[in-house]
């Protein structure tokens, strides 16, 4: 049975190997190389007419953010391992190569779980990257484009090995601050078209 203690460990956890892969990932996007990658996923197709997730959600992306997850899941463990040895007790109890596994679920999780928010809005008519005019629909918007790849990720780490209800709570609530930031960064970068 999982303690407040191992959910708070895992969802630090969480947080930080994700936030480690999110520099390495704004780092990429950054970049001029990445450009020679930004193919949309959804090839162009349509439904209703309409993009299924439009110009913005490209294989750059996950190019980079899957990798960056897994050795960033890796790499944590192994220093925790090192120099905190107590605290791996409060995390999932798998080897090294197993949380290598877990961190391109997660990114994995963590990429996909965006695309539905991208759909919706593209059969709204919601050019990509833009807000909703309605001043409603555009807080609605706000808030899941701050946790929808949350969302994601938690599902995909869920699957994978046993992530405590607590676990989710932690990082919903310090993880879209952090997402948020990485608005900031993305679009300060040239990457996104409006910080938020």
């Amino acid at each position: 049975m999982s303690t407040t203690a191992d959910a708070l460990a895992r969802a630090m956890f969480i947080i930080v190997a994700l936030t480690l892969a999110g520099l390495a990932h704004s780092a990429w996007l950054g970049s001029r190389w990445s450009k020679a990658l930004s193919i949309p996923l959804d090839g162009g197709a349509r439904f209703r007419g309409r993009r299924l997730f439009g110009d913005n959600k490209t294989v750059r992306g996950f190019v980079v953010m899957i990798p960056a997850a897994s050795i960033s899941f890796a790499l944590l463990f192994a220093c925790v391992s090192l120099f905190s040895p107590g605290l791996t007790g409060n995390l999932w109890q798998m080897s090294t190569r197993d949380y290598a596994i877990l961190g391109a679920w997660a990114g994995l999780g963590f990429m996909a779980g965006e695309l539905p928010n991208s759909f919706v809005k593209r059969q709204l008519d919601i050019e990509p990257g833009q807000a909703p005019h309605n001043r409603l629909a555009a807080l609605g918007s706000f808030v899941v484009d701050r946790i929808d790849s949350i969302v994601g990720m938690l599902i995909a780490v869920t699957l994978a090995a046993p992530t405590p209800w607590l676990t989710w709570l932690f990082v919903l609530l310090i993880g879209p601050g952090i997402h948020l930031a990485f608005s900031v960064l993305l679009y300060r970068l040239g990457v996104k078209e409006r910080a938020a």
